[in-house]
């Protein structure tokens, strides 16, 4: 029976993770992607150099055989949340969020409903890029905030390899050998090859603390579109123009899909480089103005970046504002988990949750980016 939150908190009691097979090194990266035209990328070397990702994780095996699907990778995520006397059956709400889902249609989140096999529950999934876990979490959040639920489950998943994988541009680069002599994958689809990586993992809330060792209680979640200002950076299954129009994959024919590439992820490096840590930090100067949030009050600082590249440029663009943050208080492990997507704030929170650092009273801040059409998600956790 659901009963009213009396003291309107919602508190975050577990997270729990699943990284598929071992990690990949820097040199087996293109084992397991296969090599477009069959020859190494150039851009690769520079790429790694900037990001500084030195593993990451792939449902895959290096003879290009899957061994997960994105709905897969999440129920076993789920699985690892049911400790303690929580079960499946417990659950009350799925909120899944993911930019990569094995069918357009039925809707992820129902999909790993379907195989969980629990009983009915309502199953909600938000697409997009990295902020969908979090609009998944927020969701969540206000189901049990308003008492509409006593727990809520949600996830962040990505299954990236498949997009990544040279066979997505083996018609392109055909068509580009009949153009040019030596034809090279553009730099906009090379560029994410080298960064992104499989995982998913999944988050339970409720309306009370652990009875034993610590609970997050989330304070505030709020998530902002800059859409109205900026055009798209990084997308998929269309075509962007010249002028900044995105024509999507329906109007095109299925031969130029292949020859074009068109179901390959896409991102404009020049756009995310001029916009991405600009725009998500005057929001979230923003936001502390808003609720009165003293960036000396907040103990840890979870950025989720794409790339090291960008912890600097960040770190300038807060100081511009007079707000300096110490190194030590940020917590980053994208050199060793690679970037995920929707499911990195929560494998990076995970990480940190179960390290023995976290102290009650700790302030937490959540940073997600999003360069799909730069959105942003920031969440505020108070450790109990």
């Amino acid at each position: 029976m659901v009963r009213k939150n009396m003291d309107n908190t919602v508190y975050i009691n577990k997270i729990a993770k699943f990284l598929p097979g071992n990690p990949v090194s820097n040199d087996e990266m293109e084992e397991y992607l296969g090599y477009v035209d069959g020859r190494k990328s150039k851009a690769k070397a520079v790429v790694l150099r900037n990001n500084k990702i030195t593993t990451r994780y792939y449902a895959r095996t290096k003879q290009g055989v899957s061994t997960h699907t994105n709905t897969e990778l999440t129920v076993e995520a789920i699985k690892a949340l049911c400790t303690n006397g929580f079960t499946l059956s417990d659950i009350e709400l799925l909120t899944s969020g993911t930019t990569t889902p094995d069918q357009i249609l039925p809707a992820h989140g129902v999909m790993v409903h379907g195989l969980l096999k629990t009983k009915p529950i309502e199953a909600i999934t938000f697409s997009g890029s990295c902020c969908s876990g979090m609009n998944a979490l927020k969701y969540a959040y206000m189901s049990v905030l308003t008492g509409n639920t006593n727990n809520a489950v949600t996830t962040g998943s990505e299954k990236l390899s498949s997009w990544m994988s040279a066979q997505t541009f083996e018609e392109e680069t055909k068509k580009l050998k009949e153009i040019e002599e030596k034809p090279v994958l553009a730099f906009e689809k090379d560029f994410l090859r080298w960064m992104l990586s499989d995982g998913a993992a999944a988050t339970l809330l409720s309306n009370k603390p652990n009875t034993k060792g610590i609970s997050l209680k989330i304070d505030w979640i709020e998530i902002c579109s800059f859409a109205n200002e900026v055009d798209a950076c990084m997308y998929m299954g269309c075509e962007k123009d010249a002028e900044g129009n995105i024509h999507g994959w329906s109007e095109f024919s299925q031969k130029e899909w292949l020859k074009k590439s068109i179901f390959s992820l896409k991102q404009d490096a020049r756009m995310l480089d001029k916009f991405i840590a600009q725009l998500g930090t005057k929001r979230y100067i923003e936001l502390l103005a808003k609720h009165k949030v003293d960036p000396k009050s907040i103990d840890w600082l979870l950025p989720h970046i794409s790339s090291e590249y960008f912890r600097a440029k960040v770190d300038d663009e807060m100081k511009k504002y007079g707000v300096d943050v110490p190194q030590e208080k940020w917590f980053i492990n994208l050199t060793k988990v690679g970037n995920m997507g929707s499911a990195s704030i929560f494998v990076a929170l995970e990480e940190l949750m179960n390290s023995g650092k976290l102290k009650k009273g700790q302030k937490i801040m959540l940073s997600v980016p999003e360069s799909a059409r730069f959105s942003y998600a920031n969440a505020l956790l108070t450790v109990v």
